[in-house]
């Protein structure tokens, strides 16, 4: 039978506690969410949502073609100049996903004869670029800018440091500087995937490599989403003008992708402007963050400390992880919940995000949910 090896396989993944459910969440949800990625709070702000309504009734309701042909607007422009200014980079080029702009950053930037070296915590869209890649790929531990600089020392010829700039499992931050000087020793680039950095890290949420001093460096690009602290959709790479005009000649994500809708530009677009006028929701993130992590370990609870918006709890399985969650989901409270293959090292975990409009009371009914439902 055509597939038959699907029922096996899904059968398998049911008694180790790791299938999946699509659980589509009703407009007006009664529960305090602390699993979306919505850092900032602006998913749902009224100039974010009336800036999209008014990209579509210009623009209409798709792009209609690749950005090459039908699918740039004045929209696209102006934001991919105003996301480059903002972040420190002297280009952009947007994509319809931030995943769509890995894969075409790593690809591009890692030719036949090259080196990459890859975090082994890196996110998947990263991994997947690697394995697209034409050069060679070597996989280092978990921030370790010592085994990056064993590997590049292996190598002669183009080199492409990658990695998260903040980790989406644990939450915690690259070591950036090192990173660089480590790829600068051997002549290596350093990409850089700052989807949880935007908006949280760097003076007014500018960012994880302005916040490194790494911004507008010609050896450094950096891949932002649109859809995480913008509250839109959408992705970007940000980087040398000469490198960006290479993606825009190669990158098949971009060349044969429809480009990104209006209505997620003019979102994006009205939420970076919101950021650069109210700079202190960057900050408010960060202490959320703080405040539930001081909170959880308080609780005698396995959080790992942030260094962004995530924050991570540990479980003891996959079965009690998702138990958990949805205990959670009884009590009031959306919680994610990461298990294997999401988690490299093995560990489920609930992750928490903190969220710049969040207030007191509600950090504190969350970890006191939490606490009271843990298995």
């Amino acid at each position: 039978m055509a597939f038959g090896w699907i029922d096996p396989q899904r059968e398998l993944r049911r008694r180790a506690g790791l299938l999946r459910v699509l659980r589509p969440r009703p407009a007006g949800s009664p529960l305090l969410d602390l699993a979306s990625n919505d850092y900032l709070g602006l998913a749902r702000h009224p100039e974010v949502t009336e800036a999209a309504a008014r990209a579509a009734r210009t623009w209409g309701g798709g792009a209609t073609g690749s950005r090459l042909v039908t699918g740039s607007t004045e929209l696209h422009a102006e934001l991919e100049a105003e996301l480059a200014a903002f972040c420190g980079f002297e280009a952009a080029l947007v994509f319809s996903s931030g995943y769509a702009a890995n894969l075409a950053a790593v690809t591009v930037l890692a030719p036949h004869g090259s080196l990459l070296v890859s975090d082994a915590g890196n996110h998947a869209s990263l991994i997947d670029g690697c394995r697209l890649a034409r050069g060679t790929t070597q996989v280092v531990p978990h921030a370790d800018p010592a085994a990056v600089r064993k590997a590049l020392a292996t190598h002669d010829g183009p080199a492409l440091v990658v990695c998260d700039a903040v980790f989406s499992v644990d939450g915690d931050a690259a070591p950036l500087t090192a990173l660089a000087a480590a790829g600068r020793e051997r002549g290596a680039g350093l990409l850089v995937d700052d989807a949880h950095g935007l908006g949280v890290l760097g003076a007014g949420g500018r960012g994880a490599p302005h916040a490194a001093g790494l911004a507008g460096a010609d050896d450094v690009v950096a891949t932002v989403t649109l859809s995480k602290s913008l509250g839109s959709q959408g992705g970007a790479v940000l980087g040398p003008a000469r490198v960006i005009a290479h993606l825009v000649d190669t990158a098949r994500t971009f060349i044969f992708d429809t480009g990104l809708a209006p209505a997620a530009a003019g979102a994006a677009l009205a939420a970076l402007r919101l950021l650069r006028r109210e700079p202190e929701r960057a900050a408010r993130c960060r202490a959320v963050a703080t405040d539930l992590h001081t909170g959880l370990t308080a609780a005698g609870l396995a959080a790992v400390r942030p260094d962004a918006a995530v924050v991570s709890v540990r479980a003891p399985s996959p079965a009690a992880a998702v138990r958990w969650a949805a205990d959670c989901r009884t009590a009031g409270l959306a919680v994610g919940c990461f298990r294997p293959p999401s988690v490299p090292d093995g560990i489920s975990r609930l992750r928490l995000t903190a969220r710049a409009d969040l207030t007191e009371g509600q950090i504190e009914r969350a970890v006191r949910w939490i606490g009271e439902t843990r298995p």
